[in-house]
């Protein structure tokens, strides 16, 4: 067994890595770019080495910095993660001419499955069911249009070398398809070196399912199950699970035997995935592998028990796998929420800065984890993926894990930076989800311009009067117990209340309660009893004996109250100031729409308007870079540019305006 391991890679995946290290009795050490200086992976490590500045493409991309870290510390072994360079068949080869071993595949099953194309290829000789597609390098985008009308609409352009979204544009007319092409072509060129794309058919109300698979370099391969990945916003996984809620024994075994064949036909060695897409008729095509650890991984390891990254290294020195197929047995439900810096209510853009709060939920061995590589106080950068943490949870069945994670959902805490947490939290009590209907296309259907939890209403807005009530009256009897009162003048807390939720007033009497309060509302009494503190951002406690856990925090005069993906601001006044709040006038918001705005924190890349310039609806006006994507402003009307108020290569921050137009 390996001594000392380096991780060639940040964040969360780095963490996890190491954890697992430790946990073997193996040194670790981390790398580290300019921007990743004060990062978690680095305190948990060994040792730490530097390796550049911010971009990726001059420090965790550079094969040569890794490997002079591995001699400088004397590391036997690299683990690569995920992306980066966990699929560059090049860097595994350099790893071995130097001695140091590879902590995955070897590099000819890297080569042949890494590669979208030739894996295609491989899986159609090896009798494996594909898509319908062109699977040759294309040259240009005519020659992506004219392959695209041949196919019939709609097609899906990908990366050759892509993944996690990126490098991938659906086209539904030769328009799309013209555009798509270009923007994966740079997207790919940018993300991974390689501009290669190809064409295939798109399957409409698809499902994506993947099979993990392991294999040794004995010959011995194993399927651990598989994972639901439908839940997916611009081509991204959102939610995973496992097992899938649509798929029956048969298709199941079928889909695990059909990969495992795919795997032994290279060879495999380590963990990997091999993904489907499913029709509405059960019919499965083969999509693609990937030869590396799958961000996802955690919930295989709920439901088998099994530590991939134990497997992983145990592997990669040699080992045996210590289990074959019939001693795999599925135990119960898992579910991941990936846990993003991004603000669901401007269309899931990215958002950046310091985490001012980050409050995660208590971890219960075996019931809930939160893998990530941040702490109270980093900063998400925009140098890299906006992922802050993955939240799991595992029960005995679908229905309390998706319980559980709601609770869970409600005590995680981030503030600072935008998080979708709340979407979260939606997504998990929608109909299609809850009923396991659902296929790729639910957030784009039903959430097509984004999610905003103030306009969700809340399943139980007497939850929400009880509690902000509550707070309310525990702020009241802070300020009767303020010194210094003129005696005879002693401030007495009121003890009945209006509340405004929602456009609605509800009257509120509030008196005590064995230890906690009883709350008098909509002719029902509610009995509070929290142990909840000035300063607290998550409020737990019970309501008539049903136990509850949300996010209350002051916002001017009003409470705001997150909660199972809802939030709402409520105001609770005294009776006589509730008379006079009716009589205030509403004031308006000023109007921007004569500015384009910047959406996101990014990099202004192209300006494609003049001033003076008429520009229709739909056109183009100007591309952001963030965090990795390319992101294309268009017109919403027709309208004519005023003055430019920035520069390509600026750097824009949220709401910073780019353009103002000078008519419509």
């Amino acid at each position: 067994m390996f001594k000392k391991i380096l991780i060639a890679n940040r964040g969360e995946i780095a963490c996890r890595v190491i954890k697992t290290a430790q946990k073997m009795g193996i040194k670790t050490v981390a790398v580290y770019s300019e921007a990743d200086r004060d990062a978690r992976h680095v305190s948990m490590a060994d040792e730490a080495v530097f390796i550049g500045a911010a971009p990726s493409k001059d420090s965790y991309l550079v094969v040569e910095k890794i490997i002079a870290a591995c001699k400088q510390t004397g590391a036997e072994a690299v683990h690569p993660g995920y992306g980066f360079l966990s699929e560059n068949s090049d860097f595994c080869d350099r790893l071995e001419k130097e001695g140091i071993i590879f902590i995955g595949p070897k590099k000819h099953a890297i080569e042949s499955m890494g590669d979208k194309i030739a894996s295609k290829k491989l899986a159609m000789a090896a009798g494996v069911s594909t898509i319908p597609g062109y699977t040759d390098v294309i040259k240009s985008p005519e020659q992506a249009v004219e392959i695209a009308n041949g196919i019939g609409y709609p097609v899906m352009i990908k990366a050759s070398a892509g993944g996690g979204g990126k490098g991938l544009r659906v086209a539904f007319n030769a328009t799309e398809a013209h555009e798509g092409f270009q923007s994966c072509t740079n997207e790919a060129r940018n993300s991974f070196g390689d501009d290669r794309v190809f064409i295939e058919k798109f399957i409409e109300e698809p499902r994506h399912i993947e099979i993990q698979v392991l294999g040794d370099a004995h010959g011995n391969l194993v399927y651990l199950w598989e994972r639901e990945c439908s839940l997916q916003r611009r081509h991204q996984k959102v939610i995973e699970e496992a097992p899938s809620p649509f798929l029956d024994a048969a298709t199941r075994k079928a889909m695990g035997e059909q990969a495992v064949a795919l795997a032994r036909a290279v060879q495999y060695q380590s963990a990997g995935t091999v993904e489907f897409v499913v029709g509405k008729g059960r019919e499965f095509y083969f999509l693609e592998m990937n030869t590396r650890l799958q961000v996802e991984h955690p919930v295989t390891e709920f439901i088998t028990g099994v530590d991939l990254v134990e497997q992983m290294i145990r592997v990669a020195a040699g080992e045996k796998l210590s289990f074959g197929q019939d001693e795999l047995k599925l135990d119960g439900w898992a579910i991941e929420c990936r846990v993003n810096a991004e603000d669901a209510a401007r269309n899931f853009l990215p958002s950046t800065g310091r985490l001012v709060t980050y409050r995660p939920p208590e971890e219960i061995p075996g019931k809930v984890r939160v893998d990530t590589g941040v702490y109270e106080g980093a900063e998400i950068s925009m140098f890299y993926d906006p992922m802050i943490a993955k939240l799991i949870v595992h029960a005995p069945t679908r229905l309390e894990a998706i319980a559980s994670m709601r609770d869970a959902l409600n005590s995680f805490a981030i503030r600072g930076v935008s998080s979708n947490i709340a979407f979260h939290a939606a997504l998990l009590q929608n109909p299609g989800f809850v009923s396991g209907t659902f296929n790729t296309g639910l957030i784009g259907e039903q959430y097509p311009k984004g999610f905003v939890a103030a306009d969700l209403a809340h399943d139980e807005p007497q939850l929400l009067i009880t509690v902000a009530a509550f707070i309310h009256r525990k702020h009241l009897e802070r300020n009767a117990s303020t010194s210094g009162q003129l005696p005879g003048h002693h401030y007495v807390p009121e003890n009945d209340f209006i509340v405004l939720i929602g456009g609605e007033s509800h009257p509120v009497t509030v008196s005590a309660f064995n230890g906690g309060m009883r709350i008098k509302h909509d002719n029902k009494d509610y009995d509070l009893v929290s142990d909840w503190k000035f300063g607290q951002l998550i409020i737990r406690g019970t309501v008539n004996g049903e136990p509850f856990s949300m996010q209350a925090e002051r916002v001017g005069v009003d409470y705001r109250l997150s909660h199972w993906g809802t939030q709402a601001d409520i105001k609770v006044l005294g009776v006589a100031a509730a008379k006079l709040q009716a009589l205030m006038l509403h004031k308006a918001p000023p109007d921007l729409s004569r500015f384009l705005l910047s959406p996101m924190p990014g990099l202004l890349t192209e300006l494609v308007v003049g001033e003076g310039q008429v520009v229709k609806a739909g056109e183009k006006l100007a591309t952001i870079e963030a965090m990795k994507m390319e992101n294309i402003l268009r017109a919403e009307q027709d309208c004519v540019i005023g003055k430019l108020m920035a520069k390509p290569g600026e750097s824009l921050a949220v709401n910073q305006a780019i353009i103002e137009f000078g008519g419509k």
